[in-house]
């Protein structure tokens, strides 16, 4: 973080200090009168485009309370624009503090802390001067801007809380409501030793106190108002001694030197108060509420916009570089496997010819014999077998034990062909694909039944035979031991010659084959 100049404003005399790594360094006084704008003029030569912030801490500071309508964007800046000149004849040095937003009856209002100097003439020359120089104005900022951020640091407690320091200007006391700056006022302060500090600070804290409550901005039987008061180094003890904490007030010391330690601020000039503590808030976390003009800042705000541009390219630049190496990790684990994949490949070749090298000498090409072994594959996985014929028609016997199988033919032919019981010669060339069907036929006797029971008979061997006709089979033809079409005659003596014999017959079945 670049160096920042702040100029410490006084009723009589302004200290420039320098903030950078944590401390402070005083690098010149300067009279508030024409001779110090001279000498100031003279010290910014060569410094074109360094950074400045003033930091006022005077007693003429004005506060007053608004109400405005809750507006946003350029609406609500005309607004406030407006009521800003209605209460100051110069607002080059005015600002408005958001307290948050009210409703008051059928609307809703936003309430405001108007803020300016009562004289704002004793910082023209100063500002022009900065100006002139060519010089970065970062923000014109009171002591009391600064107190809600410095009671967040110490520690402050409650809704409400009083931040009390003795700055080289005096005792500054600076009211604070949720977390919003409500009051200020600065109180001229003679060399006093720490014990008549100490009490003056109490007495001053109970004066603030009852002029609070008279304006309604205290409750008059409320809590006790926790007050933050920032002791010398080292003399914390006495203050403590002096600060008594009643029903009015909670008074809570802090020791200097732990203050610059809560705000990281190491060395600081000799003689330097408790505004060494609001410079180093000014440098390191200014507020946004402060009282320069655009138009004063405006080349703090193009080196604002530069910054940023150059911060958004490195971050590209290091976005791409990032890309750039992941990519590039990647190409080198990619050539990496690629090397591998290939080095796999040669150790397979060899080993291909290894093995190749083994195979006898014959008249054709390896590729030929790879060739001639797929077809054989395939032509055997097509190939017809009747060995799930028979596990079908095992099946179907289990479930039917009076069937007594005594012959089972299995052959494959084309549709339309005579289905006889001879089966195919396993030299014989199995039919074309599509076109052939495997032949399926059963032959056996019905136990267990009467010769002359046809209804009996019939039924057995019809169950039978609907049970085989599943999987892929089709019945073609049931040969029952009697004919039972039309065209023959049924007598109550048939077959007795062969009354002791079971009632055979005959059961067809097809598949297609694939």
């Amino acid at each position: 973080m670049p160096a920042r100049h702040l100029l410490y404003f006084t009723a009589e005399d302004h200290y420039l200090y320098t903030a950078a790594h944590g401390k402070l360094e005083l690098q010149a006084k300067f009279s508030g009168d024409d001779l110090g704008v001279g000498a100031f003029r003279e010290f910014l030569r060569g410094r074109e485009g360094a950074l400045f912030a003033l930091l006022a801490d005077l007693a003429g500071e004005d506060f007053h309370e608004d109400q405005v309508p809750v507006l946003r964007g350029a609406d609500r800046e005309a607004v406030i624009q407006r009521r800003l000149a209605q209460r100051y004849r110069d607002t080059r040095l005015a600002a408005a503090l958001s307290l948050g937003k009210v409703h008051t009856g059928q609307r809703r209002n936003e309430r405001l802390l108007l803020t300016s100097f009562t004289n704002t003439q004793q910082f023209a020359p100063w500002l022009d001067a900065l100006e002139e120089a060519g010089a970065r104005l970062a923000g014109v900022y009171s002591v009391p801007l600064l107190a809600p951020a410095l009671a967040a640091r110490l520690g402050a407690r409650g809704t409400r809380s009083l931040v009390v320091t003795a700055d080289r200007a005096g005792l500054r006391q600076c009211f604070v409501e949720n977390g919003k700056l409500r009051f200020a006022r600065l109180e001229r302060t003679v060399d006093l030793v720490p014990q008549a500090l100490a009490a003056f600070v109490r007495s001053e804290t109970l004066r603030l106190i009852q002029y609070l409550i008279t304006l309604r901005a205290l409750p008059r039987d409320g809590a006790p108002l926790h007050a933050v008061v920032v002791a010398p180094p080292g003399e914390r003890a006495l203050f403590e001694q002096a600060l008594v904490s009643d029903a009015r007030v909670a008074f809570h010391t802090i020791d200097g030197a732990e203050a610059r330690q809560a705000l990281r601020l190491g060395a600081v000039p000799e003689g330097t108060g408790g505004e060494a503590l609001y410079l180093q808030l000014a440098a390191r976390k200014p507020p946004r509420e402060q009282f320069a003009s655009r138009a004063d800042r405006r080349s703090y705000f193009l080196w604002q916009l530069q910054r940023g541009l150059i911060a958004t390219g490195v971050a590209g630049f290091a976005a791409c570089a990032l890309l750039s190496g992941a990519r590039w990790i990647e190409a080198m684990g990619a050539g990496e496997r690629a090397e591998i994949q290939t080095r796999e490949a040669r150790i397979a070749t060899q080993q291909y010819e290894r093995i190749t090298a083994t195979f006898p000498v014959t008249q054709t090409t390896t590729e030929n014999l790879r060739a001639a072994v797929v077809e054989f594959r395939r032509i055997a996985e097509r190939s017809a077998s009747p060995e799930a014929a028979f596990v079908h028609a095992a099946r179907v016997l289990d479930r039917f034990p009076q069937m007594e199988v005594e012959a089972i033919n299995w052959s494959v032919g084309k549709p339309g062909e005579p289905r006889g019981v001879k089966p195919v010669p396993a030299e014989a060339k199995p039919p074309a694909q599509g076109e052939a069907v495997v032949q399926f036929a059963l032959s056996g006797r019905v136990n267990a039944t009467q010769r002359n029971d046809y209804r009996g008979i019939t039924a057995q061997v019809q169950r039978f035979a609907e049970a085989l006709a599943s999987d892929g089979y089709e019945l073609e033809r049931t040969q029952l031991p009697f004919d039972i079409t039309s065209e023959g005659t049924l007598t109550g003596d048939i077959g007795a010659a062969e009354s002791n014999e079971a009632p055979r017959f005959t059961i067809t079945l097809s598949r297609k084959l694939p």
